[in-house]
């Protein structure tokens, strides 16, 4: 309306002016038509605007929203197209700094070549960004690091006579703490390398980074085979319901020294890769327990996936029970021997006379065994049930106690020999 009333007033002005000589001889025609011509560019150009706004007043008329909501709409909408815009040029600006560094350091590497100076401290910082591996102090950091896991005192002594090496672990020092509050529960490890089988571990000391030990250990080896050997010394930290960690270890080959008198020396520990614990295979057994009769009935089922140990890729297994009372074996069962599988099948039960105010201090140990009729049988793997076990020995106990007269049965993972022996020890060390 502002624009159609100037309009209504510019043109009564031009037409308004008296036609006298004396006008039309100051003002000459030409003149006036071209100023009403510019007078009327703006009115024209401003109606145009006019138009545009009323229709799109219209349609924002038409959307079913209040006024607040579509300012509200539009408001959000401008800041996401900002922040993309902003997003796109930084990240173009980005890149185009890493290009040129980039440039930049091929270029110096070039003229290093070509000219055999040294390059610029400013340099040799933008190639230690760019390429990967350790700095210095991140080395040091990390010898730091094995440093820290301690040291052990062991003794070598060999006899020509009898062809045996003898061990001996005495003590060890700042070793590195595994548990929570600051100590470890550490024990020695001891075997020969490539012949695993005998292996043989200390008894583990309770809450102690400085153990002392004072074992010693023999194994009967020919002096002629001793030059392909590597003795293996791993410290371990005992865990009663897990897996034990190793702290360390330190491996000698037997080449390297001088068994015509006595070692005794103290040696940092190195740090050992977390090997992957070998699968031996499960069994599945049943216990069954009458408190007025005081009878225990252990019934060895069958077991499954047992670790190959003839040549054939077979075994020949059977399987033991030995009932421990505060450490001591009071009695010791086995199966019949199941000839070249890996899964046999036995459902052989036996019964042990057991008061049920002893039932607390019993452990049943159950280890599956390899027959050879020429050497030694071979254990592939142990368990041990009873109050005093953890996992899944503790829970079927408990199960059994909970629902007597009734048979109780569960599947349990082998363990390694010396673990279970290493768990047994320990608790009758405690006692």
């Amino acid at each position: 309306m502002k624009f159609n009333l100037f309009k209504h007033q510019t043109t009564p002005m031009v037409a308004a002016k008296p036609t006298t000589t004396s006008d039309l001889s100051v003002t000459p025609a030409p003149v006036a038509l071209v100023s009403a011509e510019n007078s009327t560019e703006p009115v024209n150009k401003n109606d145009a605007f006019d138009e545009i706004k009323n229709k799109f007043l219209n349609e924002i008329d038409k959307i079913p929203l209040p006024s607040w909501a579509i300012i509200a709409i539009a408001v959000v909408a401008a800041l996401l197209i900002l922040t993309c815009c902003f997003c796109i040029i930084k990240k173009c600006c980005c890149k185009k700094k890493k290009n040129k560094k980039g440039k930049k350091g091929k270029g110096d590497m070039g003229m290093k070549n070509l000219k055999g100076g040294e390059k610029p401290q400013d340099e040799d910082d933008e190639e230690d960004d760019v390429e990967p591996g350790l700095t210095g102090d991140e080395k040091e950091e990390e010898v730091k690091e094995k440093e820290k896991l301690g040291k052990l005192q062991y003794s070598i002594d060999y006899d020509f006579q009898e062809n045996k090496l003898t061990v001996g672990i005495l003590q060890a020092a700042d070793l590195l703490s595994m548990d929570s509050g600051g100590t470890s529960d550490p024990y020695v490890r001891v075997y020969v390398l490539p012949d695993k089988k005998k292996k043989f571990d200390t008894k583990v000391h309770k809450k102690t980074l400085n153990p002392v030990f004072n074992e010693t250990f023999t194994f009967k080896i020919p002096f002629q085979e001793m030059g392909g050997k590597t003795l293996v010394m791993s410290v371990f930290d005992f865990d009663r319901f897990s897996k034990h960690d190793i702290i360390g270890e330190i491996k000698i080959p037997m080449n390297t020294l001088d068994l015509a008198k006595p070692i005794e020396e103290w040696r940092d520990l190195d740090s050992a890769d977390q090997e992957e614990p070998e699968k031996l295979g499960d069994i599945c057994i049943s216990l069954r327990y009458v408190p007025t009769a005081g009878k225990l009935t252990i019934c060895i089922l069958e077991a499954k996936n047992l670790k190959k140990m003839d040549v054939g890729g077979l075994s020949d297994p059977y399987v033991k029970i030995n009932l421990l009372q505060n450490g001591k074996r009071l009695k010791k069962k086995k199966t019949t021997v199941k000839k070249n599988t890996l899964n046999p099948y036995y459902n052989e039960s036996f019964s042990f006379e057991i008061p049920l105010e002893q039932m607390q201090k019993i452990q049943a140990v159950i280890t599956v065994l390899d027959y050879d009729k020429i050497g030694k049988n071979d254990a592939i793997g142990k368990i041990w049930v009873g109050s005093k076990s953890t996992g899944a020995g503790l829970k079927h106990w408990s199960d059994m106690l909970a629902n007597p007269r009734r048979p109780i049965a569960q599947w349990h993972p082998l363990q390694p020999e010396e673990e279970v022996d290493a768990a047994l020890a320990a608790l009758n060390a405690k006692k």
